[in-house]
């Protein structure tokens, strides 16, 4: 999708970029440290759920701003897959219009206060960050981000955005995750009548059984949902298309134009022996017990878990650390991540793996399981583990774990979680008749428009691109509301 720098800039106050440039030079500026978040400290924040990152006060927000040179071409913009006018709400975070920033954000980003909490900036807009060829840290977008959203809500003075008019075209989108709230929420303010269907009896997705309390409180998701809500954006929980509503049963109720945004929620497992043990959980399960059926307040709620006080948990991506950190707060006296790679390989946020190493996880990298053994009541009681080193890279560029031989021992553990991806759920492939699948069950699109085989029929996010993440999912949310208003207007 390409950016019009020159539309993006066209809003922009001249008059105070002037201004601003004569208080502070683009030196001065950059010799501004980048600012440091707050964050709980470790023996605390492992007692409970608390977030662990406080957020930035007003003073840090906006002298973090001023470090923003406001590029006549930001580059930061192209990394990011919404296309946030980054430049524009930075600088009026710097005028301390935190409102206006929060509403400069809405222009085009649906989920701002959870893009500034769970988004890798470090890898897509901070990436393209001018200060990296000046060998500098990027400006904290991120935290910006975060700053200026959470200022509108704890305001209680939610913003909307521009709408048109309403049309009274009828549009649906299956799943709740976050490529279908950007997706809705694009519609909605396209004037769309947009209805969300979401199998499960919690909104969000992801957002709500995949990402930890402690890491996106699910006040900040609830607050997401109640801003759509007055978009207009009507929510249908329980509904589980394919099964109890089929698209032609849409159809009939009106509706012309579909996003599939449905997830990957199938659990990947390694097939070695011993998976089957009592004690042995996917990652999915492991989280959606915990996060959306609050299993570590037992009994008060139905859901239980095993409460392992030697907890491993398998693979390095930030599922498997969210999932080490719950073994934490949920009392494990050892918790180990086992990660067939070295530590640099691992595809987990930074922040993450450094959060996890403060809380007491251990790492054993180059490490990986080929064993569960069960006691004679089938609980997991030793995993065994071999040792592998690093070969040729692979498709992915990094390098290829091999096999030691005789490299095996055993490990003590009593829980494990496997947490070495997902693939898409294939009940609505199978139950849509003309969607072309790929043989790991993705729908297949077309890249530029989310559009599928099927005309009227959009998708994005992991059941197109298997795991990945969020905010790449609200990218093909939005590219498909804009394709989708499109088709529909040339229907029309």
């Amino acid at each position: 999708m390409a950016v019009n720098f020159q539309e993006l800039g066209a809003d922009r106050n001249q008059e105070w970029r002037n201004e601003m440039r004569t208080r502070l030079s683009a030196k001065e500026r950059s010799n501004l440290p980048r600012v440091k978040m707050p964050e709980m400290g470790p023996m605390e924040r492992i007692l409970g759920f608390m977030e662990v990152n406080v957020g930035l006060n007003e003073d840090a927000a906006v002298l973090e701003s001023q470090r923003c040179l406001d590029c006549s071409t930001p580059s930061c913009i192209s990394g990011c897959p919404v296309n946030i006018n980054i430049p524009g709400f930075i600088k009026l975070i710097e005028k301390k219009d935190f409102l206006a920033a929060a509403r400069k954000l809405k222009e085009t980003n649906a989920l701002p206060a959870v893009c500034g909490r769970v988004c890798p900036q470090e890898i897509q807009c901070e990436a393209q960050c001018i200060y990296h060829k000046m060998k500098k840290a990027p400006v904290a977008i991120g935290y910006l981000e975060r700053f200026a959203s959470d200022c509108e809500r704890l305001a209680g003075n939610i913003s909307i955005p521009p709408m048109k008019t309403g049309n009274q075209i009828k549009v649906a989108a299956i799943g709740s995750g976050p490529a279908s709230l950007t997706f809705a929420g694009e519609m909605a303010k396209s004037g769309y009548r947009v209805t969300v269907f979401e199998a499960l009896h919690e909104l969000a997705g992801v957002l709500s059984y995949g990402i930890p309390e402690f890491r996106l409180p699910k006040s900040i998701v609830r607050s997401e949902i109640a801003y759509l809500e007055k978009l207009g954006v009507v929510f249908e929980k329980n509904v589980i298309v394919g099964k109890t509503l089929t698209i032609e049963d849409m159809k009939k109720q009106g509706f012309q134009g579909f996003f599939i945004g449905s997830g990957a929620g199938l659990p990947k497992f390694m097939h070695i022996p011993g998976e089957n043990a009592i004690g042995v959980y996917s990652s999915n399960e492991y989280l959606t017990r915990v996060n959306l059926m609050k299993a570590y307040q037992f009994p008060h709620y139905d859901t239980p878990i095993v409460l392992g006080k030697r907890v491993a948990v398998i693979g390095g991506g930030n599922t498997a650390m969210d999932s080490v950190r719950v073994a934490i707060r949920l009392g494990a006296e050892k918790a180990m991540i086992v990660y067939r790679r070295s530590e640099q390989e691992m595809p987990a946020r930074i922040e993450e793996i450094h959060h996890a190493k403060e809380e007491g996880v251990e790492f054993l990298t180059l490490t990986n399981p080929v064993e569960y053994i069960s006691d004679a009541d089938g609980r997991v009681r030793q995993m065994k583990v071999q040792k592998m080193g690093l070969g040729a890279a692979d498709d992915s560029g990094r390098k290829r774990p091999v096999v030691i031989p005789g490299s095996e021992y055993t490990i003590d553990v009593d829980t494990v979680v496997v947490g070495v991806g997902t693939d898409p759920n294939p009940l609505i492939p199978r139950t849509i008749q003309g969607l072309e699948v790929t043989k790991w069950g993705t729908i297949v699109v077309n890249e530029e428009t989310m559009q599928t085989a099927l005309p009227e029929i959009f998708a994005g996010g992991d059941i197109v691109r298997g795991g990945a993440t969020v905010i790449l999912a609200m990218g093909d949310g939005k590219k498909a509301a804009e394709s989708l208003h499109d088709y529909l207007q040339q229907k029309k």
